[in-house]
């Protein structure tokens, strides 16, 4: 059942579009992350929900009721809207207690003293923090401050939790274990959440369903998997891949060799079936190669390329290679052992062609394929 549904939503601010047509649906226990770089529209799209934003155009429907409609002007506030926040900024009350703090909703609502004892403890033991309950936001960490705003936001028991960028003022170490913290809490409370962040590994790790966006457009809405698997867009798979995944990008022509069709690359030709009548010979595509789908070995196979070794990167349990093959830079990912490696020794790699993304240059659109699976025997050269 969709709990959020939102129909040709569109937002301007200061006369310039921000979001752009949204259609969405939000289904009840998703954990939905909106993901894109600054200034394309995430934090909109999430205030346009919690209706700190009107939308110009467009309704949305929560839980079935409508709480927006751009054409007849209805908005209702975000009071009664049944959502909690969660902004960057922790906004705790610094003159309160951490229970005060967390108890201060449920106040406004009027509910009973005992109600309000228990359902605080009971939020605070979910946070794993307790013991803070008489302390003051001055004496606590960032982590310990941004697990109270939490406390907060789960407290009134809201259908949907809204967050944005909640782990951004955290350092490297809390985020990971708020992470974590984050993922608990979802599957032990089943509530459905929405998370705006511009950290793709954040995005993947939190996610039941990500929705990458760009200039106000959800380009693309997908589970994290299939994301990572195939980025429907040339601009999405620079933006997801982007920080440390070292994606291998080939120029690349449509072309036949000896009957067959397939990808003519500055490192070699590549069959692929499937191909037949897709494309005209010279069409002009850009291949995505993840480093994790190429191979090394000490013999020539059919399809794989001479390279050389030029360096070796250890990044904990995986080890990157940094490979030449006719002057082209490709990175590649074990887990195998590399201690014996030899620097500048040639061997032999294989890019799995069934796991490549080929985009037509000219628009960016990923091509549609049915490409043959490769069983290469073997692994790593040593």
């Amino acid at each position: 059942m969709a709990v959020i549904e939102m129909r040709n939503i569109s937002v301007s601010l200061d006369q310039k579009p921000v979001l752009r047509s949204i259609d969405l649906m939000i289904e009840q226990g998703d954990f939905m992350t909106f993901l894109g770089p600054s200034g394309c529209g995430k934090t909109t799209l999430l205030r346009t929900i919690a209706g700190l934003q009107k939308a110009d155009t467009g309704t949305i429907l929560i839980g079935g009721r409508e709480v927006a409609n751009g054409a007849t002007d209805y908005h209702l506030e975000p009071s009664r809207r049944g959502l909690s926040l969660v902004f960057q900024s922790y906004a705790l009350w610094p003159h309160m207690t951490v229970f005060d703090n967390v108890a201060f909703g449920l106040q406004i609502q009027k509910k009973p003293k005992a109600d309000i004892q228990r359902r605080v403890h009971d939020a605070l033991a979910k946070m794993q923090i307790p013991e803070l309950a008489k302390k003051y936001p001055g004496e606590l960490s960032g982590g310990q401050q941004q697990r109270v705003a939490l406390a907060r936001a789960i407290v009134t028991e809201p259908d949907i939790l809204l967050m944005d960028e909640p782990l951004s003022n955290l350092d490297a170490k809390l985020r990971v274990e708020m992470r974590s913290e984050l993922k608990r809490l979802h599957e032990e409370l089943k509530t459905t959440i929405i998370f705006v962040t511009h950290d793709q590994q954040e995005a993947m790790m939190l996610s039941t369903k990500v929705a990458v966006l760009s200039e106000g457009n959800i380009a693309q809405l997908d589970t994290p998997r299939q994301l990572y698997k195939r980025p429907q867009t040339l601009e999405i798979a620079e933006f997801i891949f982007s920080t440390d995944t070292h994606m291998n990008y080939l120029p690349a022509e449509a072309a036949q060799q000896q009957g067959d069709c397939g990808l003519q690359t500055p490192i070699g030709f590549f069959p692929l079936e499937g191909m037949n009548g897709q494309l005209e010979t010279g069409t002009e595509l850009i291949v995505a190669v993840k480093p994790e789908h190429i191979r090394l070995y000490e013999a020539h196979l059919p399809g794989s390329v001479p390279v050389s070794i030029e360096s070796i990167e250890q990044a904990g349990a995986e080890t990157l290679l940094h490979l030449q093959a006719s002057g082209t830079e490709l990175v590649m990912r074990t887990l195998d052992d590399p201690d014996d490696v030899e620097l500048g020794r040639t061997v032999y790699a294989a890019l799995r062609s069934d796991q490549m993304n080929i985009y037509h240059k000219e628009s960016g659109r990923l091509l549609e394929k049915t490409y043959p699976v490769q069983t290469y025997s073997g692994g790593l050269a040593l």
